[in-house]
């Protein structure tokens, strides 16, 4: 195969400093071109390359007779500061104007911006537009719903992230959940849901309302074909639904405040499609007729999203009681620390040798599932006349998620606050189960000082028991 000749050329405003090196998203087949034919060393293990199905090294020089062949990109970058604008609207609660639910998605794009952000800000549109129509009939939600156009969101999130941080203490005290509305296709084979378990239910029950888009499931649901297509590898009655990563608006209102969020969209084939994202991320193809010609040409797909997403909105501004479930948070937390315990089951002599123990941990998840199960007990037993009593429960409700934030953050990455959930920091898109565990453990046995080592594993196993402990206690009845 001819390999084209490109050199790094960076165009640069004199006396301005940036990086020598470009960073630039460029497209799929590009990036596999490259990295097919490098030569120099090979990756340190098969997870360093990510969803490619190439083998390569990572460099200097190219595989082939001619292996000082030339790489020549033309990068033109406008280097200068801008002003960025995010676009606030919000509808006041009736009886509840002091708990906010938030739909937020950003319009700035890479290029065009066809799939990403577009065809979620058009949802967003169209989701403000329908309950623009229920107020004009004399409709207002029992709480405060917010709409947010975020800005600059690829450039670090930065629209959202900001306004997070300027509403802060407002945000913490006020806020009841905050639902994503960045792109709604990156596929057009089945729903893709990511959330907090607290969510769970919500989501069953609400596609088990919505008509399904695919084609094959006329007169069905949308719970049904997604469960079809994609069901949990833990409970195959279920469908799957993702742990919330990163790489998205949610990340500050979730990740850093611990305020409830959860996103939806349509994907791929999971089990066909190993790459990433759509080949045609962030690059100049990604264009509307892209989206009109192949992704989703009746537009049916994205219509599903944008009322599983209105939905959510709706339900959880307007019912007496937040529609949360604690005890799928219970199940969850048991799954997660299962799992942890079986992946540290490997160095099983080490554990022993450090008297590491996770006791504490399923002592501190077992008192949890209690307390959760006494909380729902209560809840269904709540006097919904009483605003009192259902204003107590609400806020037991509308907190939990809020336990679960530690104001120190993760070793290393302090913005990141959330004990249970956190970006995997080895993929920022993916989520992490006790975060502070797990890379605690990661490439432990070539640590240089194992005895430090299973000291932080120990500590961070502490930090997680002493987090949902705590968490458990914010579930007990109001002292009278």
């Amino acid at each position: 195969m001819h390999f084209p000749e490109y050199t790094f050329r960076l165009d640069v405003e004199e006396g301005v400093g940036i990086p020598q090196i470009p960073v630039h998203p460029i497209g799929y087949n590009d990036a596999e071109i490259l990295l097919r034919y490098l030569g120099g060393t090979a990756p340190p293990d098969e997870s360093w390359k990510g969803s490619l199905k190439v083998n390569y090294n990572i460099g200097p020089g190219f595989i082939g007779r001619d292996s000082f062949r030339k790489v020549r990109m033309h990068v033109h970058n406008i280097n200068k500061i801008t002003r960025i604008y995010n676009v606030i609207g919000t509808i006041r609660g009736s009886v509840e104007p002091d708990r906010y639910v938030i739909l937020g998605g950003h319009r700035d794009s890479w290029v065009f911006g066809g799939i990403d952000p577009t065809s979620g800000a058009s949802v967003l549109q169209e989701v403000v537009q329908s309950f623009g129509k229920l107020m004009s009939r004399g409709w207002r939600p029992r709480r405060t719903i917010i709409f947010a156009s975020w800005d600059a969101e690829e450039f670090g999130l930065l629209g959202s992230t900001e306004w997070a941080e300027e509403n802060v203490k407002s945000l913490q005290e006020r806020s009841v959940a905050y639902i994503n509305s960045d792109s709604s296709i990156e596929g057009n084979y089945t729903l893709r849901v990511d959330c907090t378990p607290l969510l769970y239910q919500l989501v069953y029950k609400l596609t088990k309302e919505i008509s399904s888009p695919d084609d094959g499931f006329e007169n069905k649901s949308l719970y049904e074909s997604w469960l079809e297509k994609d069901p949990s590898s833990e409970n195959k009655t279920l469908p799957r639904i993702n742990k919330l990563g990163s790489g998205s608006d949610f990340e500050a209102y979730f990740q850093r405040l611990g305020i409830a969020s959860g996103r939806v969209r349509y994907t791929k084939n999971r089990k066909t499609d190993n790459y990433s994202s759509y080949p045609t991320y962030h690059t100049i193809y990604e264009t509307f007729e892209l989206v009109e010609n192949f992704y989703d040409p009746t537009f049916k797909k994205q219509l599903a999203v944008a009322q599983l997403r209105g939905a959510l909105v709706y339900e959880l501004a307007d019912s007496k009681i937040i529609p949360f479930n604690i005890q799928d948070y219970a199940k969850t937390l048991e799954n997660y620390a299962t799992d942890i315990y079986s992946l540290s089951k490997k160095y099983d002599q080490q554990l022993r040798d450090h008297q590491v123990s996770f006791d504490s941990l399923f002592s501190a998840v077992k008192n949890f599932s209690k307390s959760a199960s006494d909380f729902h007990r209560r809840l269904s037993q709540v006097d919904l006349n009483n605003p009192t009593a259902v204003r107590i429960m609400n806020d037991q409700l509308m907190f939990l998620e809020r336990a679960f934030i530690d104001p120190l953050g993760l070793p290393g990455r302090p913005f990141y606050r959330h004990i249970i959930f956190a970006p995997s920091s080895h993929n920022k898109y993916a989520g992490q189960s006790f975060p502070g565990i797990f890379d605690a453990l990661f490439d432990i046995e070539n640590k240089a000082d194992p005895r430090s080592a299973w000291k932080e594993v120990k500590k961070h196993i502490s930090i997680a028991a002493f987090t949902i402990q705590a968490a458990a206690g914010t579930l007990k009845e109001v002292l009278e």
